[in-house]
């Protein structure tokens, strides 16, 4: 929580709007968080060799990479939020109206779809917009509503999730750079001016990852190898039969796509523990396989529609070129050689939400569903339906308002018309 434009206390003046109101409440509860100095990196990876998440307890699985369809359920349902982009502008009175507005568009969704699992595709904060010690706390903010209804989620990071702080340049003009007032305690913001308590440097995204698994039992995020360092949320968890756990319906693995602070790509090493992986956990490629990750490989680029020319692409938003990573280290070709490959879900550019065929799988895009971020589109979110007996993977985009749209079948790569 971070206040400049307004002189204010412990208690805000009744004359602030009662959105901002609630976003400062929410703001201050988070700060009980915010003291606590930030851990050097050799802390932090002693930490990792030792910790391991606790379970949900609605799904009370075996271990914390397996999930389990409902006792009487023959689907299983995940909602995708991408972009969030939570802490955006925290300076203003602007930038908290727009984290309420995206807990709006998530509690619409999630209490309308009632998913059995969440997955929280990257930039869920703005992080080179949050000069505190702790951008845990908007991480915390932003998981808050899945959390709240006792859904269990899953998360990777995004190109914005660790970047350091970016000054504003209009700081450095006649106007010079607001008062800061950052959290020092848990109980109160400091009176105190000139950037003390403040940080600049960022959240690693190891900070990020371990504040989430400690405060949250519901997480199933996982570190992922260390050796994929400066990578991190590199996982696979699985989702099973309730009547026979042995039974797998299908693989799920969660990649970090990079950016903010390292190039934007997935790297060799990362390929080749996809490989390694796969190949032990499923190596006749018999069981099927889903792909989540932030930054859109080059292949989006091959299929993006043209000149409105939408091929079988099934979305409704196609407005923006594709911003993919900036090289392909062999990731790709891995997925193409696999048949048990499905598809492939992305954020990042918040003016697509399409579908397209590629090879044997498809290529997707979420929705952009927070109101931090570029443009002024409509928000929503990406639903998966997947049911067993025989296998599917439905999709479908659920907007804030109700609406329900571009419906596709993603298990086969033929259009359903």
């Amino acid at each position: 929580y971070i206040s400049v434009l307004l002189n204010v206390g412990c208690t805000p003046p009744m004359m602030m709007s009662t959105v901002f109101l609630i976003s400062l409440f929410l703001r201050l509860i988070l700060t009980v968080h915010s003291h606590n100095s930030p851990l050097d990196e050799r802390e932090i990876r002693q930490k990792l060799s030792f910790h391991t998440p606790q379970p949900s307890q609605s799904q009370s699985p075996e271990n914390s990479t397996t999930l389990h369809l409902r006792p009487s359920g023959s689907s299983f349902k995940i909602a995708l939020f991408a972009d969030l982009h939570f802490g955006e502008n925290a300076w203003t009175d602007w930038g908290p109206r727009q984290d309420v507005n995206s807990i709006k568009v998530m509690s619409t969704v999630l209490d309308e779809e009632q998913p059995d699992f969440v997955v929280y595709l990257g930039n869920v904060i703005t992080a080179n917009n949050i000069p505190i010690q702790n951008a845990s706390l908007y991480w915390d903010q932003a998981i808050s509503p899945t959390r709240d209804r006792g859904i269990p989620w899953a998360s990777v990071f995004g190109n914005h999730d660790d970047m350091p702080f970016e000054w504003p340049m209009d700081w450095f003009s006649s106007t010079g750079i607001p008062p800061f007032r950052c959290p020092m305690n848990a109980s109160c913001p400091s009176e105190s001016e000139g950037g003390k308590g403040c940080s600049f440097k960022g959240t690693t995204r190891l900070e990020l990852m371990m504040n989430e698994l400690e405060m949250n039992r519901l997480s199933y995020s996982k570190f992922g190898p260390k050796d994929l360092w400066p990578s991190v949320s590199n996982y696979v968890l699985k989702l099973s039969s309730t009547d026979d756990p042995e039974s797998i319906i299908t693989y799920m693995y969660f990649l970090d796509s990079g950016g903010g602070s390292y190039p934007e790509v997935i790297s060799n090493a990362q390929a080749e523990w996809f490989n390694r992986t796969s190949q032990e956990i499923n190596p006749n490629s018999r069981v099927p396989e889903i792909i989540f990750w932030h930054i859109p490989s080059q292949a989006y680029k091959t299929v993006a529609p043209r000149f409105y020319a939408h091929r079988k692409c099934i979305g409704s938003m196609f407005v923006e070129k594709v911003a993919s990573q900036e090289a392909e280290m062999g990731m790709m070709k891995l997925l193409e050689g696999r048949s048990s490959v499905k598809a492939v879900f992305v954020g990042h550019n918040h003016g697509l939400d399409w579908c397209c065929p590629y090879k044997d799988f498809w290529l997707c895009y979420a929705r952009h569903s927070g109101y931090g971020g570029y443009g002024n589109w409509p928000r929503g979110a990406r639903i998966l339906e997947i049911t067993q007996q025989p296998f599917s993977l439905k999709s479908w985009i659920h907007m804030e308002d109700g609406h329900v749209h571009s419906e596709v079948l993603l298990s086969s790569t033929t259009r359903e018309e």
